[in-house]
């Protein structure tokens, strides 16, 4: 039983770092985005989803639009560890990195507290809209 109590203790004792996640695919896209969402509602604390919208392929093999969607949440995992997990979680959607242009789904950490990442995404149209969703 001390040691339940100790691990608890460590728990909650962990800094929450606000994030923000970007979740996107090109093919079959509404059942891959609900599929993330149930997995990001379990690894996150506080998972927030924005509305889900289409957007035009940039610089894509593919003509299928990508459904792009943010999420907020907490967490208490470090940016390298989560940013892992979320490619360990595109891969059990089914993501490969082939030449092919499909995107099975696209999880990317784009901010952790007040550090953002993917600099040129941010500049997207549809992060500015969902952005004001968060």
């Amino acid at each position: 039983m001390c040691l339940k109590i100790t691990i608890f203790a460590f728990v909650m004792t962990q800094r929450l770092h606000h994030i923000i996640i970007s979740l996107a695919s090109n093919t079959n896209q509404e059942a891959n985005l609900e599929a993330a969402r149930q997995q990001l509602v379990l690894l996150l604390n506080d998972a927030q989803f924005t509305r889900a919208i289409y957007t035009e392929p940039v610089n894509s093999l593919r003509s299928e639009p990508y459904l792009n969607q943010l999420c907020t949440g907490t967490t208490a995992m470090g940016p390298g560890l989560l940013s892992e997990v979320l490619k360990e979680l595109e891969k059990r959607q089914g993501r490969t990195h082939n030449e092919d242009g499909i995107v099975t789904l696209d999880l990317d950490l784009m901010q952790y507290d007040d550090e953002r990442y993917h600099h040129r995404d941010w500049e997207r149209s549809y992060i500015k809209d969902l952005i004001n969703e968060t």
